[in-house]
């Protein structure tokens, strides 16, 4: 790669380790990429053959999970390595059980490319949405070895449509083919001369529909909602979520909330404790009696989220003001309609269920407000947006498949 590049990638570690030291996200980073190549020589075979699939974090591993499951339902031998970059991903999915190794991917630098690559001996490779690491695609390219990114999206801003973007640019004609998620990004890709390049989807959409046929329930929370005639499901909520919300919630008595915060420490759950201006309390010491005489459930546990949403007559979905939204194709798919804020451009179902009438951007309490009156006015828009959610999500199913259909005879 360009010497610029590799300075780049030693300033970012550099990095990482000054933030190690009051980070426990970079710690856990540092310690867990310090261990993968033992692991990988303890684990695998030496003779290689493996799949390899790398994600950034816990929402690219929701997309690039749909083609693992359907190459293990179709090839219950086949040998698969997943690779994370980021903490929040790796400390949830390290345990995964249908791959051989799941790992820290290393910095990437030519050395820990080369040293991966050699370990893992890879038949294919394949990198899901943003992962554009350029020794590791270049190491992969000079090898012969086919590589291939999945439900990736593209934008105007991005640097490899920038004159000065070469360098980016080297990166993509590394993938013998890029399976994007719209037409847009196509016809970008058009126009730095990149036509291996197929529009198919987002692979999450699968994953939300095999999540909704498989949902759990809940007996505490079949009671707490029995009797409502309005329950609002907060998602991965951050606090400038709940400071729009909870007024709201607090003023409006026929309402009941589910609220499962992204984080939920002790002090994040006494924060929301205190914002709930009626009768609260945390998931994990309720009862389904007690449940019943509750106006708001707090969830203080891991893994209930997705199928949470099948109790809500709407959603809203936290992180839009943040870093972005969260997953809100796992809301929608149970034909609920979606809110969320408005740091939202970086996903396409967003802006497609913006456009339906299955989803609401908002910017403030105000909007919030009366986006909720117009879903409990009783004039039949609840019912209509949600089915034009819910609509949304059937017709985008099956971009796991046509990948699948392509690459099968790689994958077995």
């Amino acid at each position: 790669m360009n010497p610029l590049y590799d300075l780049g990638i030693l300033a970012y570690r550099g990095l990482v380790r000054i933030a190690s030291l009051r980070s426990k996200k970079a710690r856990l980073m540092l310690k867990g990429q310090s261990k993968t190549f033992d692991h990988l020589r303890k684990t695998l075979d030496p003779a290689g053959g493996y799949i390899w699939m790398h994600v950034a974090s816990l929402g690219e591993f929701e997309q690039g999970r749909p083609l693992i499951e359907m190459i293990k339902k179709n090839n219950p031998d086949a040998r698969i390595v997943l690779s994370f970059f980021s903490p929040s991903g790796y400390e949830v999915r390290k345990n995964y059980p249908l791959v051989d190794a799941v790992v820290y991917l290393p910095f990437d630098l030519a050395i820990n490319a080369s040293k991966f690559i050699d370990i893992v001996k890879p038949k294919v490779a394949i990198f899901v949405k943003y992962e554009f690491w350029g020794n590791y695609l270049h190491t992969l390219k000079r090898r012969g070895i086919p590589t291939y990114i999945i439900s990736s999206i593209f934008r105007p801003g991005q640097s490899f449509f920038k004159p000065w973007g070469g360098m980016f640019r080297s990166m993509l004609k590394c993938f013998d083919k890029l399976y994007v998620q719209n037409e847009e990004s196509r016809d970008l890709l058009a126009g730095i001369g990149l036509n291996n390049v197929q529009v198919c989807g987002d692979t999450r959409f699968d994953r939300v529909s095999s999540v909704k046929a498989a949902a759990k329930q809940f007996p505490i929370i079949e009671n707490f909602v029995k009797d409502a005639e309005f329950t609002l499901v907060m998602g991965s909520s951050w606090e400038p979520d709940e400071e729009i919300a909870m007024p709201y919630f607090n003023e409006h008595p026929k309402m009941k909330l589910i609220i499962a915060p992204h984080e939920f420490d002790r002090k994040r759950l006494l924060d929301i404790m205190a914002r709930t201006g009626r009768k609260a309390d945390l998931y994990s010491v309720t009862s389904a009696e007690d449940a019943a005489k509750l106006d708001c459930i707090i969830i203080d546990s891991f893994g209930l989220l997705s199928s949470l949403y099948q109790y809500g007559q709407a959603a809203y979905i936290g992180g839009g003001f943040g870093h972005g939204i969260h997953n809100i194709n796992e809301a929608a798919v149970y034909g609920i309609p979606v809110i969320f804020g408005p740091k939202h451009n970086k996903f396409q179902e967003a802006h497609d269920l913006i456009e339906c009438g299955g989803g609401y951007c908002i910017g403030d309490a105000e909007q919030f407000g009366s986006v909720m009156d117009s879903l409990t006015c009783g004039d039949g828009t609840l019912e209509s947006s949600g089915k034009k959610a819910g609509d949304y999500i059937e017709s985008h199913l099956g971009a796991t498949q046509v990948i699948y259909d392509q690459l099968k005879h790689l994958l077995q």
